[in-house]
């Protein structure tokens, strides 16, 4: 246990000169989730939410602590195959490390030194628990140098303990800087801000989401273990590939210079099950992405382009693929860098993320960007296409009822059904309640603030005593209503109507 935590320590300290990203933990845990299938990310998803990077981090804790008491075991009498043991596991942590999207030859060094430093460790240990000849006793037995087991270890975990909180000083140093940065930024004020939200497009019925989502109640699906900190002052971004004629390279600053824009949009992830919450409207502050790529010298497909596919890579090594007519359809996709009159927070992808109404975050809502570069859907597989899940996907027509809750017990009387619907680029037309399998009731619609937002509705139910099922179903604007067909979000978002069992007293 001392040595595991002397490899872990010296090579987060280690990491700080590389980047935090080459972390064994971090890069064995990325590694893990690039070979996820998606049944399993799903399930980690619905489970544990947001919390599934630390369920992720706290297992692999788990595993290297039972592995490293296995090693100090057969440590004791065959030392060299022991230290052997921490050589392969340090490599396997360097392999992973190099292996992630954006990894490179330098990204090993954390797990190399870890380990060698361990490998020293655990052989000076285990050396201080042989059994060694006793003068006093002809060598019949042996003795334990118990006393130079004692220092040698309190070194260990002095040293190691020195190393963790200096990489943990050092990478907040770092993240300050980051932090510094956001906090300077003042966002100028949008060349076209967002209409008014209407006074009717958040009705006031307890239980209902409200139309813009709390930043802190945002959701956050990805596969960063660790945030990317960036530094606003440093941040490039790269627009280059098939078609461009002029490619770009732009900073923070001069993309602030530009116009910006401000609408409110639904954002919803492809891992959402019907009736789930991963799904959220806020107001972003950005630039046109069309814009800037027709500056690049960019065409749409029907316009001629050779590029069907704008592929975006985050810092973290993440790409995400959308397709380029779509982006350049007059549709309001922007590189936001800013949310709910803010910059972007870091988890939400500071500084600068895509955002495409309409589409599913994996194919249109890279976090921190920086790199877009443009090919064809035949020529390059994106991360998640990789996975099994479809290369373009459209936002599909969903609803959900927030209240009553599944299981809660409302009075017998008028009870409010509420809830929320969407379907980005088309709009939502009508919104259908019933209940029991009965006949569909109408339910009054909320104002609408645009297409590319989710709307609000309720209907009041004239409940009576006994157990009820209550079931939604909307139709968008294009006059496609919801399918009753159950179908999971592998591979292009789920489907089917949202339903609740209520026990009305």
């Amino acid at each position: 246990m001392i040595t595991g935590l002397t490899a872990l320590a010296v090579a987060e300290l280690a990491a700080v000169a590389v980047r935090p990203e080459a972390g064994p933990v971090t890069a064995v845990g990325g590694a893990f989730i690039d070979r996820t299938p998606p049944w399993l990310k799903d399930f980690a998803v619905r489970n544990f939410g947001t919390d599934d990077k630390l369920v992720l981090r706290l297992g692999i804790l788990a595993v290297l602590a039972v592995l490293a008491m296995a090693v100090g075991v057969v440590s004791l009498r065959y030392r060299r195959t022991g230290s052997a043991v921490v050589l392969v596991l340090g490599a396997v942590g360097a392999v992973a490390a190099v292996g992630r999207p954006d990894g490179g030859p330098h990204d090993a060094l954390p797990s190399a030194v870890g380990a060698l430093t361990a490998c020293g460790v655990l052989y000076l240990l285990a050396g201080r628990l042989t059994l060694r000849p006793s003068r006093a006793e002809g060598g019949a037995d042996g003795l334990l140098d118990r006393r130079g087991f004692v220092i040698a270890a309190s070194g260990a975990v002095a040293v190691s303990a020195g190393a963790g909180v200096l990489g943990r000083r050092l990478t907040a140093s770092e993240a300050a800087g980051a932090a510094a940065s956001r906090e300077n930024i003042v966002l100028p004020a949008p060349a076209s801000p967002a209409r008014p939200v209407p006074a009717g497009a958040g009705p006031r019925i307890p239980g209902l989401s409200p139309f813009t989502t709390p930043v802190k109640d945002f959701y956050r699906v990805d596969t960063a273990l660790v945030v990317p900190r960036i530094d606003a002052t440093r941040w490039r971004l790269r627009i280059h590939g098939r078609g461009v004629t002029r490619p770009l390279t732009v900073g923070f600053g001069e993309l602030l210079r530009r116009e910006l824009i401000e609408r409110d949009i639904t954002l919803s992830c492809v891992s959402n099950e019907v009736g789930g919450r991963y799904v959220g409207n806020a107001r972003w502050i950005g630039v046109r992405l069309a814009g800037l790529l027709r500056e690049a010298g960019v065409r749409a497909p029907s316009e001629g382009g050779p590029a069907d596919q704008l592929v975006a890579r985050s810092v973290d090594g993440m790409t995400i693929g959308s397709p380029v007519e779509t982006v350049m359809d007059g549709r309001d996709a922007l590189l936001a860098v800013g949310m709910n009159g803010e910059p972007l927070p870091f988890d939400h992808g500071f500084p600068v993320r895509m955002l495409v109404p309409g589409l599913y975050g994996y194919v249109s809502a890279c976090k921190w960007l920086q790199d877009l570069e443009l090919t064809t859907f035949a020529d390059y597989d994106a991360y998640w296409v990789k996975r099994s899940w479809s290369p373009t996907a459209a936002v599909k027509t969903q609803s959900r009822i927030d209240t009553p809750r599944p299981f809660a017990s409302p009075r017998a009387g008028m009870v409010p059904i509420a809830g929320v619907a969407w379907a980005q680029h088309r709009g939502i037309a009508r919104v259908e309640v019933r209940v029991d399998g009965g006949k569909w009731h109408t339910a009054r619609l909320a104002a609408e603030d645009s297409k590319d937002t989710w709307r609000q509705w309720v209907w009041e139910w004239p409940a009576t005593s006994g157990s009820h099922t209550l079931e939604v179903r909307a139709t968008d604007q294009d006059g496609r209503t919801q399918t009753d067909r159950r179908a999971g979000t592998v591979p292009d978002g789920a489907t089917g109507w949202h339903s609740v069992v209520v026990a009305v007293t």
